[in-house]
């Protein structure tokens, strides 16, 4: 049976979260705002780094369980990016934040796990770990690299349109490129 009041201090969270910068949140604020008491908060949660820590696990996990496969790169951004997406403002509150190291530890897995996905589904059947391995690495740093500036610049642009356009420019030189070797 799930835990009503460990789901209301979560829920309750986030929308503090999006209304205000974390440092202007308190454990009294939670807790005045679900109308519990303090212990009832400690007894679920040590602190809210902890509360902070467990739910964006939670996200990760349901953003990994929401993603099985992926079958471009373009995908693969998107995936990350979704993650962010979704409580926009209370993320932007979480980076800018002294909570930024726990949002990009997760932020990390999270491109980890849709890179690695991709590239293991491209590399099927093929022999190439040490490749495999190196195209994972940079297009994960890649993910969190843009990731990371599009936060830092407060979100202003429209990321996934900006991660299609890399990618049609990228076939679009790797087509032309095929096309004026001395091969093509």
């Amino acid at each position: 049976m799930p835990n009503f009041t460990k789901k209301a201090i979560k829920e309750t969270f986030v929308s503090l979260l999006d209304e205000r910068p974390l440092n202007r949140i308190t454990v009294k604020d939670i807790v005045e705002t679900c109308g519990i008491n303090r212990n009832s908060f400690y007894y679920h949660f040590e602190d809210l780094p902890a509360l902070i820590d467990e739910i964006i696990a939670e996200q990760v996990q349901e953003l990994i369980s929401s993603y099985p496969t992926i079958d471009t790169l373009e995908d693969c951004f998107d995936a990350a990016i979704s993650f962010v997406q979704k409580n926009r403002r209370a993320v932007l509150h979480l980076y800018n934040s002294l909570s930024r190291d726990v949002f990009e530890r997760y932020l990390m897995e999270v491109c980890l796990y849709v890179v690695t996905t991709y590239i293991d589904s491209a590399f099927a059947g093929r022999d190439a770990p040490e490749e495999k391995e190196l195209l994972i690495r940079y297009h994960k740093c890649a993910c969190f690299g843009h990731v990371v500036d599009w936060l830092s610049s407060g979100m202003k642009d429209d990321i996934s349109a900006y991660f299609h356009r890399i990618y049609d420019l990228k076939l679009g030189w790797e087509a032309e490129s095929v096309c004026s070797s001395p091969d093509g």
